[in-house]
């Protein structure tokens, strides 16, 4: 049986890394320079740890670099992600960004929605909350893999807008923050309660650094505000 990855990583613009701890209860990202970064894809690639320290250290002698002083501190980056559990954590591989996406805007707020629409998104979206905010992070991932599994025909642009719309509409009667990782989650739920599938991404960005999660339907980013900036955000984990 395959080990379950709990270290998920996002390629950054610029040669650098970020990535998101499931072992938190909420996650927690961490952020790498270009050099942590080589070191950590060839780690989540399978490289053993000699190995790809012997690769970086020939890499930067051959820039000019003294190789005992590039050892040296390749040696305390390595140390430092021991101290942090991480080099003995199961870790997937980063998945390379897609390049340039469709964004598609949220549906203006006089759209009107079915009866079903309205109940799957009332639904998914306290489904969503109900485990993110009593379960660690790792179990809504588990959630959304399973119902990965099930066999459904793709939600279509505009089911997918609804949908979300339909998410957010019920957001506006919860009494706490529904945030984007609420939000994109309640309508991952929500298009399998409606016999549809959707792809859940979660993703980082740098400069600055923050987090972000959202759907997609045929590669389109689904229900962005017009002032969110999605990309740059580079995708860590996609369901």
């Amino acid at each position: 049986m395959p080990v379950t990855p709990q270290l998920y990583t996002a390629r950054l613009p610029g040669g650098g890394a970020a990535v998101m701890d499931t072992r938190t209860r909420r996650g927690r990202w961490r952020h790498f320079n270009p050099t942590a970064a080589h070191l950590w894809h060839q780690l989540t690639d399978g490289t053993p740890l000699e190995q790809a320290l012997d690769h970086l250290i020939d890499h930067f002698t051959r820039q000019g670099a003294d190789p005992h002083t590039a050892r040296t501190d390749l040696t305390t980056l390595t140390t430092q992600l021991r101290q942090l559990g991480m080099l003995n954590t199961p870790a997937a591989p980063a998945p390379h960004p897609p390049g340039e996406q469709a964004i598609r805007p949220v549906l203006p707020g006089t759209t009107r929605l079915t009866a079903a629409d309205r109940a799957a998104g009332a639904a998914g979206l306290a489904a969503a909350l109900l485990l993110l905010r009593c379960a660690p992070i790792r179990i809504p991932i588990a959630a959304a893999r399973r119902l990965a599994r099930v066999s459904l025909p793709p939600a279509t642009t505009e089911e997918a807008d609804l949908l979300f719309w339909s998410v957010r509409r019920a957001g506006r009667s919860w009494p706490g923050r529904v945030a984007c990782l609420e939000e994109s989650l309640g309508c991952f739920f929500a298009a399998y309660m409606r016999g549809r599938r959707l792809t859940w991404v979660i993703g980082a960005r740098t400069a600055p650094a923050a987090a972000h999660a959202w759907v997609q339907a045929h590669g389109e980013v689904i229900g962005q505000d017009p002032a969110e900036r999605v990309w740059p955000y580079a995708p860590a984990l996609r369901i």
